[in-house]
Parts: C-alpha cells; sequence; structure tokens
C-alpha cells in the first residue's frame, strides 16, 4: 500500500471561520505590548502618507498656480520632517511585526508541547510523526507570520483607507462617491476567489503532511530499505506525493494570478472614471488642479491597501488550512484522564488534594476484563488474572496473543472497554494517574535515550537524584563498569536516540533509569531480545537485582529468562490456557513444554560448534 493511501487526513469546513482566528489570538497575550507597539506605528504611518499629497496639493495651488514662494522654507521643513517620521514608523513597524512573529511561535509550538506530553497512547498509535511535526513546524511558522505581517497589513490598510476616505470626502463628496463605485464589483470578486483559494491551500497543507509523513519514513526506515533494496519503489511513491503538491500549488498559483490582477484592473477603472469627472470639473474650475492631483492620488492609494488586503485575504485561506490542523491539535483531549472526584481528592499532584496519595503495595487483578482498540478486534474477552504484591509474573506466548496489552492495561496507558484492573483493592480509575506513574517502572525491547549525558538519562526516572544516587543505580544493574570506560565517564554525550552506545548499554542505562525511581511495579517488555548473549547476562544479573521485592511482569521472548519467575502465563488469544513455575509447566508437557524444548533445540542449533 502506498504512503498516500495510509496516511488520510481530516477535512475541515469548507468557509473562513472567523472563531478560529479568535482562538488563536489568545495567544498574543503574552505580546500584546508588542501589538499595541505595532498598531500605533502604522497608525501614525498612515497619517503621515495620508498627509503627502495634501501637502503637494498646497504646493500646486500655491507656489505654482500662484507663484508665490512664500512659507516655501517652512513648507520644505515640514515635508522632510514628515518623510523622515515615515521612515522611522517603518523601522518601528518592521522591528515590532518580527517580534510578535517570533513571540507567537513560541506560544504555539510551547501549547502544542504540552498538549503532547498530556495526549494518550492512542493518540500516537494513530498519528504519524511526521503529521505531528508539520503542524508544529510548518504549520506553525506559517500562522505566526500570517498573524504578525497580516495584522501589519490590515492595520496599515484600514488606517489609510480611514484617512483617505475622509480627505476625500471632505475635498469633494461627488468624486469620492464616483472612486467608490468600484467598491462593490470588489467585494464581489473577493468573495468569488475567497472559497476556491481555501479549497486549494487546504489541499495543500494536506500534500504536505503526507510530504512530511514520508520524509519521516523514509529516515527513519533508511537501513530497512536499502537492505530490502527498495530504494525505487519508496522513490515511486515519494514522487506521487510532491505530483500531488505540484498540481494543488499550480491551482492555487493559478487562482491567486487571477485574482490581484482583476483587483488592479478594479482600480485603475476607479482611476480613470476620477480623471474623466475630475478633468471636466478641474476645466469648468469646479475644482483646481491641486485638488484633482490630491484626488488621483488618493484613489490610488486607495486601491493600494485594498489590494494588500486582497492578498491577505488569498494568504488566509492557506493560513487558515494550516490554523485548522494546529488548532485541532491542540484541541485534542487525552482519552484517559482522571475523574472530577479524583481530582478533587487527591488532587492532580501528591498533596494538593484533600486526602494524600495512599501508600502503594503492588497487588494487581484484573476484573473481567474485555478490551478492544478502536471497538474493533476483540484483545482481552474477560480476562480475569490475581497477583500478590512481590510476585514476578511471565507473559509467554505467541506474537498477537495479548501480552502486550495487558501491561499496558496495568500501566493504565489504556482503561478497559469493560471490567475492573484493580490495584491493592481499588479500582485504579479512583486513583490518580501520575500515583500510578510514580510508582512505575518500565523498560522497552528498544530503549529510547534522550540527547544528553549518561547521568542526564539515568536521571530522568528521578531529576532531583543526586551523582551518588545516579552512580549507585548504575552499580545496581552493572552499568557502572562500562560508563568508567568511556570518555567521560557519566558525562558522555550519549548522541540522538542513544546512537553512540550499543543496543546493551542503552538496556542496562534505562534499567538503571527505571530502578532509580524505586518502583513498586515494574513491567519489562522483552528486554533481553535484541542484545548479544554476553550482554544478556549483564542484563539478567540486572533483571535479578531490579524486582526483588517488585510486582514485576516479564514479556520475554527467550524462554530461559522467566525460568525463576514466580508464576509464567501462557497467553493465546486474550486468555491464559497455562499457569504455573517453569518445573509445574514442563511436567504438564502442554504448550509451554513444547515452546520451551523448540526454543532450546534451536539455540543449540544456532550456538557455534553444534
Amino acid at each position: 500500500m502506498s504512503l498516500d493511501a495510509r496516511l488520510e487526513e481530516k477535512d475541515y469546513s469548507e468557509k473562513f471561520d472567523a472563531s478560529l482566528w479568535k482562538r488563536l489570538l489568545v495567544f498574543t497575550r503574552t505580546c500584546r505590548p508588542l501589538i499595541v507597539g505595532l498598531l500605533v506605528s502604522l497608525v501614525v504611518m498612515s497619517v503621515l502618507e495620508s498627509a503627502t499629497p495634501l501637502l503637494t496639493r498646497y504646493a500646486i495651488n500655491h507656489f505654482i498656480a500662484e507663484r508665490d514662494l512664500t512659507g516655501l522654507l517652512p513648507y520644505c521643513v515640514l515635508f522632510f520632517a514628515i518623510v523622515l517620521g515615515q521612515a522611522v514608523m517603518i523601522r518601528l513597524f518592521i522591528h515590532f511585526a518580527g517580534s510578535v512573529e517570533i513571540h507567537l511561535s513560541f506560544e504555539i509550538r510551547k501549547a502544542g508541547f504540552n498538549k503532547l506530553q498530556d495526549l494518550s497512547f492512542s493518540y500516537y498509535d494513530k498519528t504519524p510523526v511526521g503529521w505531528i511535526m508539520a503542524r508544529m513546524v510548518s504549520d506553525t511558522g506559517r500562522l505566526s507570520e500570517i498573524i504578525a505581517w497580516g495584522l501589519t497589513d490590515i492595520a496599515w490598510a484600514a488606517g489609510t483607507l480611514f484617512f483617505i476616505t475622509g480627505a476625500m470626502f471632505l475635498l469633494d463628496w461627488r468624486l469620492a462617491l464616483i472612486a467608490m463605485i468600484v467598491v462593490p464589483p470588489l467585494a464581489a470578486v473577493s468573495m468569488y476567489f475567497q472559497n476556491r483559494l481555501l479549497k486549494s491551500h487546504r489541499e495543500i497543507r494536506k500534500q504536505n503532511s503526507r510530504i512530511t509523513g514520508g520524509f519521516n519514513e523514509g529516515i527513519m526506515g533508511a537501513k530497512t530499505s536499502k537492505t530490502m533494496r527498495r530504494e525505487e519503489k519508496n522513490l515511486e511513491e515519494f514522487t506521487e506525493l510532491t505530483s500531488g503538491m505540484y498540481k494543488a500549488s499550480v491551482r492555487a498559483a493559478v487562482l491567486s494570478s487571477l485574482y490581484l490582477p482583476a483587483v488592479s484592473l478594479l482600480g485603475a477603472i476607479g482611476i480613470a472614471l476620477v480623471l474623466w469627472r475630475g478633468g471636466n470639473m478641474a476645466v469648468d474650475s469646479v475644482i483646481m488642479v491641486g485638488t484633482l492631483y490630491v484626488f488621483v492620488s488618493y484613489v490610488q492609494r486607495f486601491f493600494e491597501p485594498i489590494r494588500h488586503i486582497s492578498r491577505l485575504i488569498a494568504e488566509m485561506q492557506s493560513a487558515q488550512a494550516a490554523a485548522e490542523r494546529v488548532m485541532s491539535l491542540l484541541a485534542e483531549e487525552p482519552k484517559i484522564v482522571d475523574a472530577p472526584e479524583v481530582v478533587e481528592r487527591y488532587g492532580l499532584k501528591d498533596g494538593q488534594g484533600q486526602e494524600p496519595w495512599p501508600v502503594i503495595r503492588g497487588d494487581v487483578s484484573f476484573e473481567d476484563v474485555t478490551f478492544t482498540y478502536g471497538g474493533e478486534e476483540i484483545i482481552l474477552d474477560r480476562f480475569s488474572l490475581e497477583v500478590k504484591a512481590g510476585e514476578v509474573i511471565a507473559l509467554v506466548g505467541e506474537t498477537g496473543a495479548g501480552k502486550s496489552t495487558i501491561v499496558n492495561l496495568i500501566c493504565r496507558f489504556y482503561e478497559p472497554t469493560s471490567g475492573t484492573i484493580r490495584i491493592d483493592g481499588q479500582d485504579y480509575t479512583s486513583l490518580p494517574m501520575q500515583w500510578l506513574y510514580s510508582h512505575l517502572g518500565y523498560v522497552l525491547q528498544s530503549p529510547h535515550l534522550f540527547s544528553g549525558t549518561i547521568a542526564d538519562n539515568i536521571r530522568y526516572g528521578k531529576l532531583d537524584a543526586t551523582d551518588e544516587e545516579v552512580e549507585a543505580a548504575a552499580r545496581l544493574v552493572s552499568a557502572h563498569d562500562f560508563i568508567i570506560k568511556t570518555e567521560n565517564l557519566y558525562d558522555t554525550e550519549v548522541g540522538e536516540g542513544g546512537n553512540r552506545l550499543s543496543t546493551g548499554e542503552k538496556q542496562l542505562i534505562s534499567f538503571a533509569r527505571a530502578i532509580l525511581a524505586d518502583p513498586r511495579i515494574f513491567v519489562l517488555d522483552e528486554a533481553t531480545s535484541s542484545v548479544d548473549t554476553e550482554t544478556e547476562q549483564l542484563v539478567q544479573r540486572a533483571i535479578v537485582e531490579v524486582l526483588k521485592g517488585r510486582t514485576s511482569f516479564v514479556i520475554a521472548h527467550r524462554l530461559s529468562t522467566v525460568r525463576s519467575a514466580n508464576r509464567i502465563l501462557v497467553v493465546s488469544d486474550g486468555r491464559i490456557i497455562e499457569d504455573g513455575t517453569h518445573r509445574e509447566l514442563m511436567r504438564k508437557k502442554g504448550h509451554y513444554h513444547n515452546l520451551y524444548l523448540n526454543q532450546f533445540i534451536e539455540e543449540s542449533v544456532d550456538r557455534p560448534g553444534s
């Protein structure tokens, strides 16, 4: 299946949504002084620009028509002062608009980042990373640009139109009305193009998301693509995406190329009408030549801000598509949240509610739990399980049997579709999520390290941990020995995603990170499946130390790693088909017995010298 077919995006409303922009303006609250400065500088600039034709009118009627040079020096000084004032105002509005753009980008991206921290795991299951990046990078940049500089255009255009219209009606209301004849056709043209431009730019943003997603998949899967010799097929799929972007962009460019000339044509018609009627009035001595010049100048300037507004409308069609996508992310709500009564009782953080958080022992029970992902295939069906505090439970079975679903439910990354999960006898939905997460340790098959040092990554499990505590956690899981061999010891940079370390070294650091928080419930998800035999022995020693006294759930591919578990659960199709210790299950000679022997034979065959 092609990338384009797999990545479908939500379609938004077809009409311009003013309420959407009002919600976006909330992000301007931290830069309101900058916006005030921007508006003031633009209004002053509009006044100064509108004053220059009046000064020219005075020069034509007084200095030229009457051949009287009286007051020429003050006139020159005033004219120079106005030009200088315009230059200062231009400098100020560029400074303010640029600052507003930077502030808006920061605020929107900060809100987006905070939202991404709060969203549930299900959001990431259905949303590609490339789409999220497109929203937070290109769409947010587009929004901050259009708001900052669009606000500039609107303020300047509104101020200019206001002062020019007022001046024209004060000078001669008849010529002013003639100049306004083209405004209704201009409004009709703008409405005609508005929806078409909006639709085209929405398609552009959708294609941009798909392209960003394609880049992300191409980069993340580069090694796989090369080993599978799939470069040409990937290029074909990516070319299909970019051709869609090309076609949508051409359509938008054609519409814009028709829209702006139509506005310019109407402006030229307005100037022609003023010249025709005003010229006759000047010949008949109804108005002075200087006044006719002012009208021609004002009509030219009148349509200039209108052209800016027309361009802004076209740009806002594009920006609204980006705004809808960003706001849809910011409006996304977590699927799993604490109920209001839980927040009232315990608070969001320890000590902020009416009651303190309870002490956790680690008893876990499933009571007739049924679970489906999005209401589709049933993964667990009336699943029940009792686990005592401190027990080590191994989950084994075929891929897709439901092992990861069980631990994800225990961790409350998801919640049961029906049934109840209890921790220490209480329904865990009646307790704060942060209470559970603060007592939870999780080690993945492919551990993720963050950019920074080894110490930073271990301390991620407990941000206020001392250097001594970090080292103690590393020693406990046998990570200290390899750390002291690195160039800068605990201050060694791990690189992006930990790419400067081996898989085994990353795994040991993830163990140290998890154990530092001293969790009561521990989850190991295939923690030894991707490491070599020597590192596996280190990890096994780490597991023995880590699991002491903790309620633990171990998902294991290598069955030799779970022989010491208190109970081994064989899971198939979301049900427990065997339950017992290693010896008990081997004596039963059932499913576990067959799995273990088959794997033992395979490992014996693969062992060097066998």
